[in-house]
């Protein structure tokens, strides 16, 4: 079964504010030869998650995780999130759809921010 990741981010009018995004999907890419990983936004910047869902499955993936690369677990992912992920899951019927947590409720992801906050002092 074929696998691939999507991180999954809100999206803004600047295309500069993508950039951390895309390093960070590069670098999965890097370290996941042969996963698809791609990055879809909620809203203001293109693919949406339904069309980045829609070409892994296109290409076909049949297991795909979603990343939320949010902070927090705000409005978006309380209610926007679960909607396009049963719309999604209506559409592609045969494909396996996990949606992790949020990125920065991860406890290693605080404690990596944490240290960074640390560095920041010196």
């Amino acid at each position: 079964m074929k696998r691939s990741l999507i991180l999954f981010a809100h999206g803004a009018r600047a295309a500069s504010w993508a950039a951390p995004f895309e390093r960070l999907r590069d670098g999965l890419r890097a370290q996941l030869p042969g996963t698809p990983v791609t990055l879809a936004f909620l809203e203001l910047m293109e693919p949406r998650l339904p069309e980045a869902v829609a070409a892994q499955v296109a290409d076909g993936a049949a297991d795909i995780t979603v990343v939320p690369v949010f902070l927090g677990q705000g409005g978006h992912l309380l209610r926007d999130l679960p909607l396009l992920a049963e719309q999604i899951r209506a559409a592609h019927p045969g494909v396996r759809l996990h949606v992790a947590g949020p990125i920065g409720e991860d406890p290693a992801v605080q404690a990596a921010m944490a240290d960074y906050c640390v560095r920041s002092l010196s």
